[in-house]
Protein backbone atom coordinates (compact mmCIF):
# COMPACT_ATOMS: atom_id res chain seq x y z
CA UNK A 1 0.00 0.00 0.00
CA UNK A 2 1.81 3.34 -1.11
CA UNK A 3 -0.57 5.11 -3.32
CA UNK A 4 -2.39 7.85 -1.98
CA UNK A 5 -5.96 9.81 -3.29
CA UNK A 6 -6.69 13.15 -1.63
CA UNK A 7 -10.00 13.56 -2.08
CA UNK A 8 -12.15 17.09 -2.86
CA UNK A 9 -14.75 17.52 -0.45
CA UNK A 10 -18.14 17.36 -1.29
CA UNK A 11 -19.83 19.58 1.57
CA UNK A 12 -19.61 23.47 0.23
CA UNK A 13 -19.49 24.10 3.70
CA UNK A 14 -16.31 22.00 4.18
CA UNK A 15 -12.87 24.35 3.79
CA UNK A 16 -10.11 21.62 4.74
CA UNK A 17 -8.17 19.80 2.68
CA UNK A 18 -6.58 16.58 4.16
CA UNK A 19 -2.91 16.92 3.01
CA UNK A 20 -1.28 19.62 2.49
CA UNK A 21 1.67 19.93 -0.62
CA UNK A 22 4.48 20.68 2.48
CA UNK A 23 3.32 16.82 3.43
CA UNK A 24 3.42 15.80 0.30
CA UNK A 25 7.09 16.20 0.21
CA UNK A 26 8.05 14.41 2.90
CA UNK A 27 5.54 11.62 1.52
CA UNK A 28 6.65 11.16 -1.78
CA UNK A 29 10.57 10.71 -0.75
CA UNK A 30 9.78 7.70 1.13
CA UNK A 31 8.34 5.81 -1.28
CA UNK A 32 4.89 7.14 -1.77
CA UNK A 33 2.58 7.97 -4.39
CA UNK A 34 -0.05 10.70 -4.14
CA UNK A 35 -2.95 11.87 -6.63
CA UNK A 36 -4.79 14.84 -5.40
CA UNK A 37 -8.04 15.63 -6.63
CA UNK A 38 -8.40 19.15 -8.32
CA UNK A 39 -9.29 21.96 -6.61
CA UNK A 40 -9.28 20.44 -3.37
CA UNK A 41 -7.12 22.85 -1.63
CA UNK A 42 -8.30 25.75 -3.28
CA UNK A 43 -10.10 26.52 -0.08
CA UNK A 44 -7.47 26.04 2.15
CA UNK A 45 -5.38 28.80 0.29
CA UNK A 46 -3.48 25.49 -1.64
CA UNK A 47 -3.48 25.68 -5.10
CA UNK A 48 -3.42 22.73 -7.58
CA UNK A 49 0.07 24.52 -8.58
CA UNK A 50 1.28 24.30 -5.27
CA UNK A 51 -0.02 20.56 -4.98
CA UNK A 52 1.65 19.44 -9.09
CA UNK A 53 5.17 21.18 -7.45
CA UNK A 54 5.08 18.57 -4.27
CA UNK A 55 5.20 16.08 -7.08
CA UNK A 56 1.47 15.17 -6.95
CA UNK A 57 -0.65 13.85 -9.94
CA UNK A 58 -3.83 15.67 -10.38
CA UNK A 59 -7.08 13.48 -10.99
CA UNK A 60 -10.00 15.24 -12.48
CA UNK A 61 -12.14 13.43 -9.67
CA UNK A 62 -12.15 10.85 -7.09
CA UNK A 63 -13.83 8.42 -9.44
CA UNK A 64 -11.02 8.61 -11.50
CA UNK A 65 -8.27 8.58 -8.82
CA UNK A 66 -10.37 5.43 -7.18
CA UNK A 67 -9.37 2.52 -9.12
CA UNK A 68 -6.03 2.40 -8.82
CA UNK A 69 -5.68 4.21 -5.46
CA UNK A 70 -4.50 1.88 -1.88
CA UNK A 71 -5.19 4.83 0.29
CA UNK A 72 -7.67 7.23 0.70
CA UNK A 73 -8.26 9.98 2.62
CA UNK A 74 -10.47 12.95 2.88
CA UNK A 75 -11.99 14.90 6.18
CA UNK A 76 -15.56 13.67 6.67
CA UNK A 77 -17.18 10.36 5.22
CA UNK A 78 -18.10 10.30 1.89
CA UNK A 79 -21.70 9.38 0.88
CA UNK A 80 -20.82 6.40 -0.61
CA UNK A 81 -17.85 4.07 -1.27
CA UNK A 82 -18.56 2.99 -4.80
CA UNK A 83 -15.49 2.70 -7.00
CA UNK A 84 -13.58 2.07 -4.34
CA UNK A 85 -11.32 -1.21 -4.53
CA UNK A 86 -11.50 -3.84 -2.60
CA UNK A 87 -8.78 -4.19 0.54
CA UNK A 88 -7.83 -0.24 0.07
CA UNK A 89 -7.25 1.83 3.52
CA UNK A 90 -9.57 4.65 3.62
CA UNK A 91 -8.78 7.42 6.35
CA UNK A 92 -11.64 10.30 7.55
CA UNK A 93 -13.86 10.66 10.14
CA UNK A 94 -16.59 8.21 10.24
CA UNK A 95 -19.28 9.19 12.90
CA UNK A 96 -19.79 5.21 13.46
CA UNK A 97 -22.26 5.55 16.12
CA UNK A 98 -24.47 7.46 14.10
CA UNK A 99 -23.66 5.76 10.41
CA UNK A 100 -23.97 2.14 10.78
CA UNK A 101 -25.06 1.87 7.24
CA UNK A 102 -22.04 3.34 5.71
CA UNK A 103 -20.08 0.98 7.96
CA UNK A 104 -21.99 -1.97 6.90
CA UNK A 105 -21.38 -0.37 3.16
CA UNK A 106 -17.32 -0.61 3.75
CA UNK A 107 -17.68 -4.28 5.36
CA UNK A 108 -19.41 -5.36 2.58
CA UNK A 109 -17.07 -3.92 0.11
CA UNK A 110 -13.99 -5.37 2.12
CA UNK A 111 -12.45 -1.64 2.15
CA UNK A 112 -10.41 -1.26 5.27
CA UNK A 113 -12.05 2.05 6.98
CA UNK A 114 -10.56 3.90 10.07
CA UNK A 115 -12.62 5.98 11.94
CA UNK A 116 -10.02 9.14 12.93
CA UNK A 117 -12.47 9.93 15.45
CA UNK A 118 -11.95 6.56 16.79
CA UNK A 119 -7.66 6.86 17.44
CA UNK A 120 -6.77 6.13 20.88
CA UNK A 121 -5.77 9.35 23.10
CA UNK A 122 -2.21 8.19 23.92
CA UNK A 123 0.90 9.03 24.32
CA UNK A 124 2.15 7.57 21.06
CA UNK A 125 -1.14 8.60 18.98
CA UNK A 126 -1.03 12.13 19.98
CA UNK A 127 0.66 13.48 17.04
CA UNK A 128 -1.96 11.50 15.06
CA UNK A 129 -5.49 12.98 17.12
CA UNK A 130 -7.31 14.78 14.71
CA UNK A 131 -9.76 15.36 17.20
CA UNK A 132 -7.59 17.05 19.82
CA UNK A 133 -5.88 19.48 16.79
CA UNK A 134 -9.12 20.41 15.03
CA UNK A 135 -11.16 20.86 18.75
CA UNK A 136 -7.76 23.37 19.54
CA UNK A 137 -8.64 25.50 16.92
CA UNK A 138 -12.50 25.78 17.37
CA UNK A 139 -11.82 26.90 20.97
CA UNK A 140 -9.66 29.63 19.68
CA UNK A 141 -12.30 30.61 17.09
CA UNK A 142 -15.32 30.30 19.47
CA UNK A 143 -13.81 32.95 21.84
CA UNK A 144 -12.99 35.21 18.63
CA UNK A 145 -16.58 34.94 16.94
CA UNK A 146 -17.75 36.04 20.70
CA UNK A 147 -15.36 39.19 20.95
CA UNK A 148 -16.46 40.38 17.79
CA UNK A 149 -20.28 39.87 18.32
CA UNK A 150 -20.28 41.16 22.29
CA UNK A 151 -21.25 44.50 22.75
CA UNK A 152 -18.16 45.56 24.72
CA UNK A 153 -14.13 45.02 24.49
CA UNK A 154 -12.55 42.28 26.89
CA UNK A 155 -9.67 43.87 28.42
CA UNK A 156 -9.75 46.42 31.11
CA UNK A 157 -9.00 50.29 29.48
CA UNK A 158 -8.07 52.89 31.57
CA UNK A 159 -8.76 56.47 29.59
CA UNK A 160 -9.26 59.74 30.15
CA UNK A 161 -13.15 59.24 29.71
CA UNK A 162 -12.93 56.49 32.96
CA UNK A 163 -12.03 52.90 33.55
CA UNK A 164 -13.53 49.84 31.38
CA UNK A 165 -14.06 46.94 33.33
CA UNK A 166 -12.53 43.27 31.45
CA UNK A 167 -15.52 41.20 30.21
CA UNK A 168 -16.49 37.94 31.94
CA UNK A 169 -15.97 34.69 30.31
CA UNK A 170 -17.38 31.53 31.58
CA UNK A 171 -15.67 28.15 29.66
CA UNK A 172 -17.81 25.40 30.75
CA UNK A 173 -15.55 21.76 29.93
CA UNK A 174 -11.40 21.95 30.32
CA UNK A 175 -10.28 19.32 27.22
CA UNK A 176 -8.66 20.34 24.54
CA UNK A 177 -11.01 23.51 23.09
CA UNK A 178 -11.83 24.44 26.49
CA UNK A 179 -7.89 25.27 27.02
CA UNK A 180 -7.59 27.16 23.92
CA UNK A 181 -10.72 29.14 25.07
CA UNK A 182 -9.20 29.70 28.14
CA UNK A 183 -5.63 30.77 26.55
CA UNK A 184 -7.30 32.80 24.06
CA UNK A 185 -9.60 34.86 26.19
CA UNK A 186 -7.14 35.40 29.02
CA UNK A 187 -4.65 37.03 25.91
CA UNK A 188 -7.33 39.36 24.94
CA UNK A 189 -7.21 40.65 28.76
CA UNK A 190 -10.69 39.25 29.87
CA UNK A 191 -11.38 37.84 32.93
CA UNK A 192 -11.76 33.82 33.03
CA UNK A 193 -13.85 30.96 34.97
CA UNK A 194 -13.83 27.56 34.19
CA UNK A 195 -15.68 24.38 35.44
CA UNK A 196 -15.29 20.75 34.50
CA UNK A 197 -16.27 17.73 36.27
CA UNK A 198 -12.67 16.65 36.95
CA UNK A 199 -10.76 18.13 39.60
CA UNK A 200 -7.68 17.00 38.11
CA UNK A 201 -8.11 20.10 35.58
CA UNK A 202 -8.20 22.69 38.35
CA UNK A 203 -4.16 23.35 37.87
CA UNK A 204 -4.36 23.43 34.32
CA UNK A 205 -6.95 26.02 34.80
CA UNK A 206 -5.02 28.40 37.04
CA UNK A 207 -1.74 27.86 35.39
CA UNK A 208 -3.62 29.67 32.34
CA UNK A 209 -4.36 32.81 34.96
CA UNK A 210 -8.21 32.06 35.36
CA UNK A 211 -10.11 30.83 37.80
CA UNK A 212 -11.54 27.71 38.87
CA UNK A 213 -15.16 26.88 39.93
CA UNK A 214 -15.25 24.44 42.87
CA UNK A 215 -18.58 22.26 42.90
CA UNK A 216 -18.69 19.48 45.46
CA UNK A 217 -20.08 16.97 43.44
CA UNK A 218 -19.18 13.62 45.52
CA UNK A 219 -17.20 11.29 43.40
CA UNK A 220 -16.07 12.90 40.21
CA UNK A 221 -13.11 11.25 37.58
CA UNK A 222 -12.44 10.61 34.05
CA UNK A 223 -12.52 7.54 31.73
CA UNK A 224 -9.73 5.75 30.13
CA UNK A 225 -9.78 8.12 27.30
CA UNK A 226 -9.50 11.32 28.77
CA UNK A 227 -13.36 12.15 29.08
CA UNK A 228 -15.56 13.27 31.98
CA UNK A 229 -17.52 10.55 33.82
CA UNK A 230 -21.20 11.00 33.16
CA UNK A 231 -22.95 12.27 36.37
CA UNK A 232 -26.21 11.30 38.19
CA UNK A 233 -29.06 13.85 38.09
CA UNK A 234 -28.67 14.90 41.64
CA UNK A 235 -25.17 15.37 40.60
CA UNK A 236 -26.09 17.55 37.49
CA UNK A 237 -28.40 19.42 38.98
CA UNK A 238 -25.86 20.83 41.76
CA UNK A 239 -23.61 21.78 38.46
CA UNK A 240 -26.64 23.51 36.62
CA UNK A 241 -27.00 25.57 39.65
CA UNK A 242 -23.73 26.68 40.82
CA UNK A 243 -23.15 26.91 37.02
CA UNK A 244 -26.33 29.45 36.32
CA UNK A 245 -24.54 31.48 39.13
CA UNK A 246 -21.65 32.47 37.10
CA UNK A 247 -23.37 32.29 34.29
CA UNK A 248 -25.54 35.35 35.59
CA UNK A 249 -22.65 37.78 35.67
CA UNK A 250 -20.54 36.34 32.48
CA UNK A 251 -20.50 38.36 28.97
CA UNK A 252 -19.33 35.12 27.31
CA UNK A 253 -20.17 31.36 28.14
CA UNK A 254 -18.33 28.82 26.11
CA UNK A 255 -19.92 24.94 26.69
CA UNK A 256 -16.93 22.66 25.33
CA UNK A 257 -18.47 19.19 26.58
CA UNK A 258 -18.58 16.37 24.19
CA UNK A 259 -19.34 12.56 24.68
CA UNK A 260 -17.92 10.67 21.75
CA UNK A 261 -21.08 8.40 20.49
CA UNK A 262 -23.67 9.90 23.05
CA UNK A 263 -25.49 12.72 22.76
CA UNK A 264 -24.13 15.77 24.66
CA UNK A 265 -25.25 16.75 27.76
CA UNK A 266 -27.74 19.62 28.58
CA UNK A 267 -25.97 22.09 30.57
CA UNK A 268 -27.97 25.57 29.92
CA UNK A 269 -31.44 25.31 30.16
CA UNK A 270 -34.26 28.24 28.73
CA UNK A 271 -34.46 29.46 32.92
CA UNK A 272 -30.21 29.89 32.91
CA UNK A 273 -30.25 31.68 29.64
CA UNK A 274 -32.92 34.19 31.00
CA UNK A 275 -30.72 35.13 33.69
CA UNK A 276 -28.11 36.37 31.87
CA UNK A 277 -27.42 39.49 30.61
CA UNK A 278 -28.76 41.11 27.54
CA UNK A 279 -26.20 41.20 25.19
CA UNK A 280 -24.25 38.33 26.45
CA UNK A 281 -23.12 35.59 24.21
CA UNK A 282 -22.90 32.09 24.17
CA UNK A 283 -21.02 29.44 22.15
CA UNK A 284 -21.97 26.44 22.23
CA UNK A 285 -19.30 23.94 20.60
CA UNK A 286 -21.56 20.50 21.40
CA UNK A 287 -24.41 21.81 19.28
CA UNK A 288 -23.86 19.38 16.35
CA UNK A 289 -24.18 16.74 18.64
CA UNK A 290 -27.35 17.64 20.52
CA UNK A 291 -25.80 20.65 21.93
CA UNK A 292 -24.98 21.73 25.83
CA UNK A 293 -27.36 24.63 25.32
CA UNK A 294 -31.19 24.69 25.16
CA UNK A 295 -31.73 26.00 21.87
CA UNK A 296 -28.68 25.92 20.17
CA UNK A 297 -28.79 25.57 16.28
CA UNK A 298 -25.84 23.76 14.37
CA UNK A 299 -24.83 26.32 11.79
CA UNK A 300 -26.99 28.92 13.04
CA UNK A 301 -27.04 31.74 15.61
CA UNK A 302 -29.89 32.39 17.84
CA UNK A 303 -31.23 35.30 19.71
CA UNK A 304 -33.39 34.91 22.64
CA UNK A 305 -36.31 36.95 24.10
CA UNK A 306 -34.58 38.49 26.83
CA UNK A 307 -31.24 39.31 23.84
CA UNK A 308 -29.07 36.77 24.97
CA UNK A 309 -26.98 35.43 21.34
CA UNK A 310 -25.71 31.92 21.50
CA UNK A 311 -23.72 31.78 18.36
CA UNK A 312 -23.64 28.11 16.42
CA UNK A 313 -20.38 26.27 17.52
CA UNK A 314 -20.57 23.45 15.03
CA UNK A 315 -17.21 22.83 13.20
CA UNK A 316 -15.61 26.46 14.21
CA UNK A 317 -11.78 24.94 12.89
CA UNK A 318 -13.19 25.47 9.34
CA UNK A 319 -13.16 29.21 9.53
CA UNK A 320 -9.14 28.92 9.87
CA UNK A 321 -8.82 26.16 6.60
CA UNK A 322 -5.19 27.15 6.39
CA UNK A 323 -4.02 25.92 10.04
CA UNK A 324 -6.75 23.38 10.25
CA UNK A 325 -5.72 21.52 7.47
CA UNK A 326 -1.86 22.11 8.23
CA UNK A 327 -2.56 20.40 11.32
CA UNK A 328 -5.07 17.66 10.06
CA UNK A 329 -2.33 17.35 7.52
CA UNK A 330 0.24 16.47 9.95
CA UNK A 331 -1.97 14.14 11.56
CA UNK A 332 -2.37 12.38 8.71
CA UNK A 333 1.00 12.35 7.80
CA UNK A 334 1.89 10.84 11.30
CA UNK A 335 -0.34 7.69 10.72
CA UNK A 336 0.93 6.96 7.53
CA UNK A 337 4.83 7.39 8.40
CA UNK A 338 3.75 5.00 11.48
CA UNK A 339 2.53 2.02 9.88
CA UNK A 340 5.13 2.40 6.59
CA UNK A 341 7.82 0.29 5.96
CA UNK A 342 10.81 2.10 4.70
CA UNK A 343 12.42 -1.34 3.69
CA UNK A 344 9.69 -2.74 1.48
CA UNK A 345 8.13 0.58 0.61
CA UNK A 346 4.67 -0.36 2.20
CA UNK A 347 1.88 0.43 4.45
CA UNK A 348 1.14 -2.47 6.37
CA UNK A 349 -1.93 -2.87 8.33
CA UNK A 350 -0.35 -4.41 12.18
CA UNK A 351 -3.73 -5.55 13.80
CA UNK A 352 -1.80 -6.10 16.92
CA UNK A 353 -0.99 -2.22 17.00
CA UNK A 354 -2.88 -0.32 19.39
CA UNK A 355 -3.41 2.62 17.64
CA UNK A 356 -4.94 0.54 14.70
CA UNK A 357 -6.70 -1.80 17.21
CA UNK A 358 -8.34 1.29 18.36
CA UNK A 359 -9.84 3.14 14.85
CA UNK A 360 -9.78 0.51 12.04
CA UNK A 361 -13.45 -0.65 11.99
CA UNK A 362 -13.60 -3.00 9.38
CA UNK A 363 -11.10 -5.49 7.56
CA UNK A 364 -11.39 -8.74 5.71
CA UNK A 365 -14.88 -7.66 4.53
CA UNK A 366 -16.58 -7.47 8.16
CA UNK A 367 -16.51 -5.19 11.18
CA UNK A 368 -14.01 -5.93 12.89
CA UNK A 369 -13.76 -3.16 16.34
CA UNK A 370 -15.58 -4.05 18.93
CA UNK A 371 -17.51 -1.20 19.63
CA UNK A 372 -19.48 -2.14 16.77
CA UNK A 373 -19.32 -5.89 15.89
CA UNK A 374 -22.79 -6.36 17.64
CA UNK A 375 -24.56 -3.73 15.51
Amino acid sequence: MKKVLVCREKDERETRVALIPDDIKKLIPLGFEVKVVCGAGVKSGFSDEDYKAAGAVLVASEEEGYGDSDIIVRIMKPDSVKGIKKDSLHLSYMDPFNNKELLNEFASEGIQAVSLEMIPRTTLAQKMDVQSSQTSLAGYVAVLNAASRLPKVLPMMVTPAGTINPARVFVIGVGVAGLQAIATAKRLGARVDAFDTRPVVEEQVKSLGASFLKIDLGEMGQTAQGYAKELTPEQIAKQKEAQAKVCEKANIVITTAKVFGRKAPRLLEKNVLDRMMPGSIVVDLACGSGGNVEGSKPFEDVVTENGVTILNGELLERQVPYDASKMFSGNITAFLTHFYDKEDKELKINLEDEIMKGCLLTSGGQIIHERFKAN
